[in-house]
């Protein structure tokens, strides 16, 4: 009885889920965590929509570990409440035993879920749209991996949009988190390098009714322009509204979350003027976007980054012939970097294939991939103006 027993214990650690690769076939499992509620709510959608458009792409190839599936298993990570995505996460991990995690949405959450769930269960992330340079930093074992550049990199590309439109002084203004501290700090020094002048940096907090006294504050200390590092669905929004309805400032400096179409719908020719940056920018964009079309969905910001986020999974599973984390995160570099058979959107059955003869793959996505360093993205910047209500690409920048 006890060499039955002992048997039986054996056999029941062998296939928990934890420690096991799923058999050739199988469902492969990615939770998905974006900020499906809170203040990029309304970027969200197409984020997903890129994502599961990746999904479908594999699945349909029947490629991937000879025929499994991907299945996406979504939760909320909100961006603003970090013990709402870790417990978000600790759920797809524990519960629903996925294999690794898209996301998180937002530079907090990221931070969160990888230290308290990621590390502790040996899961690889890998972000969209996570932007903060502390993450660049943070002990990880290798397991997270971003394909958004970080904002020490953008705040390079919009000090330097700055000065090269003869901006020599601006007032600025960023959401009180790690995401808005560390973008807001890139900026400032950057201008500062580049003999600009930064006339005052203050947060704003975000849930506040009225911004009227933030904008005063702001238009006090004077500049050419504001910049307001900030989403579109909280504290940015309303610093702009309020900046418009007080005639404080002409023009703004939008970056990354605030170059969206719902702000614009909202305060359309009032921005007009308005530059900034977004990610993405690159030889496929144009590609990526008849694809999206195709498929019933628009650009926006980190649409690109979630699809290619979902294909670096695929392509590093296949690579490794596993979807156990400790298996495949080595080869996650491998097949976003040369050398290799560049492979670009809707070319994912094609990588999938290489990888099973043998061969290697350079994939290069929607987004222009490149990883650098530990797990970071060089970094390719779109280059945008607001123009009769609309945001319009005015050219771009390389990592």
């Amino acid at each position: 009885m006890k060499r039955l027993a002992l048997t039986v214990a054996i056999s029941a650690t062998l296939v928990t889920p934890a420690l096991m690769t799923p058999a050739f076939g199988a469902t492969i499992k990615l939770g998905l965590l974006l900020g499906f509620t809170g203040p990029l709510d309304s970027v969200a959608p197409t984020m997903l929509s890129a994502a599961e458009l990746a999904v479908k792409e594999i699945n349909d190839s029947g490629l991937l570990l000879d025929g499994s599936k991907l299945e996406l298993v979504k939760a909320d990570s909100t961006c603003i409440d970090a013990n709402v995505a870790v417990t978000a996460a600790d759920k797809v991990v524990t519960a629903d035993h996925v294999d690794g995690i898209v996301g998180a949405m937002c530079s907090g959450a990221s931070s969160a879920i990888l230290q308290k769930v990621a590390i502790p269960n040996n899961v690889v992330m890998i972000s969209p749209s996570a932007t903060s340079p502390a993450l660049s930093t943070i002990e990880d074992n290798g397991l997270f991996f971003r394909v958004s550049p970080s904002d020490a990199r953008q705040g390079e590309v919009v000090a330097q949009m700055m000065y090269d439109r003869g901006i020599r002084s601006a007032a600025l203004t960023y959401t009180n988190n790690d995401y808005g501290k560390g973008l807001s700090d890139s900026i400032q020094t950057n201008f500062k390098k580049l003999g600009g002048t930064i006339t005052i940096s203050a947060a704003h907090e975000d849930g506040k009714a009225d911004y009227t006294a933030d904008v005063a504050a702001l238009a006090a200390a004077g500049g050419e322009i504001l910049v307001v590092v900030g989403y579109p669905d909280q504290g940015g929004k309303g610093i702009l509204q309020a900046a418009v309805d007080a005639d404080a400032f002409g023009k703004f400096v939008l970056p990354d979350g605030l170059a969206v179409d719902s702000l614009m719908n909202v305060m359309g020719n009032s921005l007009n003027g308005s530059f900034g940056t977004l990610p993405g920018f690159g030889p496929n964009a144009d590609k990526f976007k008849e694809i999206a079309a195709a498929n019933g969905f628009k650009i926006g910001p980190y649409t690109g980054e979630s699809y290619d986020d979902v294909a670096l999974f695929a392509l590093a599973m296949q690579a490794a012939k596993s979807s156990n984390s400790a298996d495949y995160k080595d080869k996650i570099f491998e097949v976003a970097n040369a050398p290799g058979t560049q492979i670009g959107p809707g070319e994912l059955a094609k990588g999938l294939k290489i990888l099973a003869e043998g061969g290697d793959v350079d994939y290069v996505g929607a987004s222009s991939v490149e990883l650098i360093g530990p797990g970071e993205s060089a970094g390719n910047f779109r280059l945008i103006e607001v123009k009769d209500g609309k945001v319009v690409t005015v050219g771009g920048q390389a990592g």
